[in-house]
């Protein structure tokens, strides 16, 4: 079989998935046992793919497709504008989904030059310390930004619930938002990987034009190295979260001068990093 007919084979030129499934399941409800039919969120394998050479593959929530694409290649700095893609195709397939960005000139000849310098030969040591390097990669400093009410995180969390329809839907993915004390909740993207949703939200506000430095990202789970070099990257001063962080997502966020806010629950949170974008009037006592 040949390769063209082998990539005609995987191809059915039929949409993506849907994000959610109706799946049957056998429950127990006290003394009962149902049978019952249950929404979980799809879990498609998506590849990213820069002028014709496999750039990574993940699995991922099948929605907001063109929003993952550009997100994910301006946090990867394969891009620093959304007009740098001269074209992005979206290849449903029967093994998953294809995103296939091709990118300017100027754009092409620097990802070329990338790839060369990353190939090499294995065995020497070197991959394992490019890849480290990689994983553990300084992010742009965040400078300025506005002050917020400390009131502001109780109202952008409050404002996540109401939107999250795939989470009501499956109760199992993540979402990424973007709020601000004007305007509200300007945009929320949901997947089943946390920073996948990250990069959702992230290609949307680019092509958006949003500035997120008027505003708070909003993460419904811990917040990890690479949500911290993702915010980075949006050039977002204060990153707010359900959950905690880890430690090495603080170091980074104190380095690079985000305000990270995890915790955030009603009216309670803590501020790991950078308090002074927060006017709290409350008293302070310390524990």
């Amino acid at each position: 079989m040949s390769e063209s007919q082998f990539d005609m084979d995987l191809c059915d030129f039929s949409a993506p998935p849907s994000p959610a499934a109706n799946v049957a399941c056998t429950a127990r409800r006290g003394d009962k046992v149902l049978t019952l039919v249950r929404a979980v969120p799809e879990e498609t394998a998506i590849a990213f793919t820069v002028n014709g050479s496999t750039h990574a593959v993940m699995m991922a929530t099948p929605a907001d497709l063109e929003d993952f694409a550009r997100g994910f290649a301006l946090t990867e700095g394969l891009i620093a504008d959304p007009a740098e893609i001269s074209s992005l195709d979206i290849v449903a397939t029967s093994l998953g989904v294809e995103l296939r960005l091709w990118l300017a000139d100027h754009r092409a000849r620097d990802y070329s030059a990338r790839r060369r310098s990353m190939a090499g030969p294995t065995g020497c040591g070197l991959c394992g310390i490019e890849s480290l390097a990689e994983a553990m990669r300084p992010a742009p400093v965040v400078a300025g930004a506005r002050l917020f009410d400390s009131a502001a995180i109780e109202s952008a969390m409050a404002a996540l619930g109401p939107a999250q329809s795939l989470h009501r839907q499956t109760h199992a993915v993540h979402a990424a938002a973007f709020w601000t004390p004007s305007q509200g909740l300007l945009a929320l993207r949901e997947d089943v990987g946390r920073h996948n949703a990250l990069d959702k939200l992230v290609g949307a506000l680019s092509c958006q034009g949003v500035s997120a430095a008027q505003g708070l990202v909003l993460m419904t789970s811990r917040v990890s190295v690479e949500l911290i070099q993702k915010a980075a990257k949006l050039a977002a001063p204060v990153l707010v979260a359900i959950s905690a962080p880890t430690a090495a997502a603080i170091r980074l966020a104190d380095a690079c001068g985000i305000t990270l806010v995890a915790v955030a629950r009603g009216r309670d949170f803590e501020v790991f990093t950078h308090p002074e974008r927060f006017i709290d009037r409350a008293s302070h006592h310390v524990a």
